[in-house]
């Protein structure tokens, strides 16, 4: 087992030698780094095979596992899954395990204490960068993080503007302005709006985009129309729900993401409010569900798996000491028009 050419055992120099590459190649390649080519580690692990090579003790060290751990608040979102979804792909094509991890709580995470003994849980899991998903008050971690030489990604930060992180997220203002477009070029005059949290970085972008195409349009966003609150289905319905049943109902309710469009669809059919015929609905995300409501749902579009993407990319440049161009990572958004938006009711009556 394990002979080199003259029967010997085989060395790191053999496998090196059959592989037609350098030991420190061989050796980055047993050490589960991420800098070699796929066709090189190939080559080289073939050699391993063929030479039936076994590191000894005073050899190459043993392979080490190197890890992203990607940290959240609601593990049940299918925005979190679908971004999750790119951060496997990005972390198998690296060669690194993925690690899912709850976020401590809330009071908790925001001592360093707790921080730092966080952070260090991670870096003895092998864990060598770290990403954030709408992660609430995120900055003792993210300090912690950096003290410990580990990078730190938020992906649609929420509550902070910690300068020793980087983000990534989407064109949540351009997002919310084009369906809102939408909406005003069907003939909607009276548009209500349902939004995510007010420290939500992305949920005020797409506020502001709606509020924009309103003001673009000549329009005035009525504030009784007006609701921010959490991103769920059941936030939805009920604020849709109080708007449907006002002395003077919007005909159209945009949705600041699709968990919210859902409940305003449920609080809709529960009504007997017909969608699109009396009312218009839009979410935002694009997530699976939005095809599969009644009627599919009208939306705007993020590439939720290539944010989960571009964050493993953005932390492996900085374990490799190199810091991107912008520490703000934007991704094109787009509308995907489905049935449920439509005319107004007496949009055949309008003279403009």
């Amino acid at each position: 087992m394990g002979a080199g050419p003259s029967g010997r055992r085989a060395t790191l120099a053999d496998v090196a030698a059959v592989a037609g590459v350098s030991k420190a190649t061989v050796s980055k390649t047993l050490n589960g780094r991420d800098d070699v080519a796929g066709t090189t580690r190939e080559r080289v692990l073939a050699a391993v095979a063929e030479l039936g090579y076994r590191p000894t003790t005073t050899g190459a060290p043993v392979p080490q596992r190197r890890a992203v751990a990607v940290v959240f608040d609601l593990p049940a979102s299918p925005y979190i899954l679908k971004v999750l979804e790119g951060i496997l792909a990005a972390t198998t094509a690296a060669h690194l395990d993925l690690l899912t991890r709850l976020a401590p709580g809330l009071g908790d995470r925001r001592r360093r204490t707790v921080a730092r003994e966080w952070v260090a849980e991670q870096r003895a899991s092998g864990v060598v960068g770290i990403a954030g998903l709408t992660l609430s008050a995120p900055d003792a971690l993210i300090d912690a993080a950096a003290d410990a030489g580990i990078p730190f990604v938020m992906v649609d930060p929420v509550d902070t503007t910690n300068e020793r992180m980087l983000s990534v997220g989407s064109s949540n203002w351009a997002g919310a302005r084009t369906a809102a477009e939408h909406l005003v070029a069907l003939g909607h005059r009276r548009i209500g709006w349902i939004g995510g949290p007010e420290a939500s970085g992305a949920a005020q972008d797409r506020f502001y985009g709606f509020n924009a195409a309103m003001d673009a349009a000549g329009l005035t966003v009525d504030p009784a129309l007006v609701r921010t609150d959490r991103f769920d289905v059941a936030t939805g319905a009920r604020h849709a729900h109080d708007l449907l049943t006002s002395a003077d109902p919007p005909t159209a309710i945009m949705a600041a993401d699709d968990e919210l469009a859902v409940g305003v669809l449920a609080a809709a059919h529960a009504l007997g409010v017909r969608v699109p015929d009396e009312l218009s609905v839009t979410g935002f995300d694009d997530t699976s569900q939005a095809a599969w409501t009644t009627p599919p749902l009208t939306t705007v579009r993020q590439h939720l798996e290539g944010m989960g993407q571009m964050a493993v990319q953005a932390l492996l440049t900085l374990t490799s000491g190199t810091w991107p161009a912008s520490r703000h990572v934007e991704l094109a958004t787009s509308l995907t028009v489905r049935g449920s938006t439509g005319a107004p009711p007496g949009a055949g009556d309008r003279s403009g």
